[in-house]
């Protein structure tokens, strides 16, 4: 991982990306729960709250990572126009978000086959509007894949480096250089969703058992009496605005790598948006923090591996 030693661009002390997940209804479509009478292309959270996202991100001068299905391209090319024209980077989240850790080798390659097909018809349909001068011509180009999940299989890496990606995010802590692929980790704490789904209470739970067990605390929650709450319910954004800001300040304290994920579907209520504008400010405003999209991130990672343990 980073050392209080790294060396940050300009100075910074620490390297934070604000990434965003999920485009659309693709895993919804996978899973078949979509409606069959409802048309696909117009999910809220990218008509609806992805354009005040960016906005906000264009406010503070935040420029993001957004993984998006390799489906959605096809079914939103205004929104994936809007995030390259605004110089945001466009990575890999699967094809239609599909559970990584469940796939076979077969299933992977096939998965990236279909994916990279998605964005050849893309980058292809983009130069021809280019050429007819309606505004489009932004292509996508991978360089890096978060698993949906969060976890990958013991094939993917080589698999992504013997097609040209550079670095892979996967759940995990230590940022690092393993098979010739940069490592940007995210941990689950540093998640919306972590916070204000109901199906990560079992991830909640085993968490802050582990934090309760590491402060030799005996106690169910150790965050029951700041939250109120137990780790069956979801969070308030407030806890979700605490801990960002608590590891921010760590993360500059040892010099590391941060990578931080609001889904734009997950931003409905004015409280959640006040807490990612928050966010945004801090990363935007602070001296300390070399704010940048993934790919910047592992490029400069690679040109100095010295100072990461591989």
């Amino acid at each position: 991982m980073a050392t209080p030693k790294t060396r940050w661009p300009n100075g910074a002390k620490a390297a934070i990306s604000f990434t965003m997940d999920n485009l659309g209804e693709a895993q919804d479509v996978y899973r078949g729960v979509w409606p069959a009478n409802e048309p696909v292309g117009r999910h809220f959270s990218v008509t609806q709250n992805l354009p005040r996202m960016l906005g906000l991100l264009d406010r503070y001068r935040v420029r993001a990572t957004y993984f998006a299905e390799s489906w959605s391209l096809a079914v939103y090319p205004s929104a994936v126009d809007e995030l390259l024209r605004r110089g945001h980077e466009v990575a890999w989240h699967g094809y239609q978000h599909e559970v990584w850790s469940s796939l076979s080798a077969d299933a992977e390659a096939e998965n990236l086959r279909k994916s990279l097909a998605a964005v050849a018809d893309f980058n292809a349909s983009r130069r021809s509007g280019a050429d007819s001068g309606d505004g489009s011509g932004g292509t996508v180009q991978y360089r890096g894949f978060r698993p949906p999940g969060g976890d990958v299989n013991e094939g993917t890496y080589d698999l992504l480096v013997r097609n040209d990606f550079t670095y892979a995010s996967p759940l995990g802590t230590r940022t690092r250089i393993e098979r010739g692929l940069v490592v940007l980790p995210f941990e689950w704490r540093c998640v919306d969703a972590f916070y204000y789904m109901d199906k990560f209470a079992g991830i909640r739970k085993s968490i802050f058992a582990a934090e309760a067990a590491a402060a030799g605390r005996d106690e169910k929650n150790p965050r029951a009496q700041q939250d109120g709450v137990g780790a069956d319910a979801v969070l308030p954004p407030a806890s979700f605005r605490d801990y960002l800001l608590a590891n921010i300040d760590e993360t500059i304290a040892v010099g590391g790598y941060l990578s931080i994920l609001f889904h734009p579907f997950l931003q409905t209520s004015e409280e959640k948006l006040a807490v990612l504008e928050e966010v945004l400010r801090r990363l935007g405003s602070d001296q300390d923090i070399w704010c940048a999209p993934c790919q910047e991130v592992a490029h400069w990672v690679r040109e100095n591996a010295d100072q990461f343990e591989p």
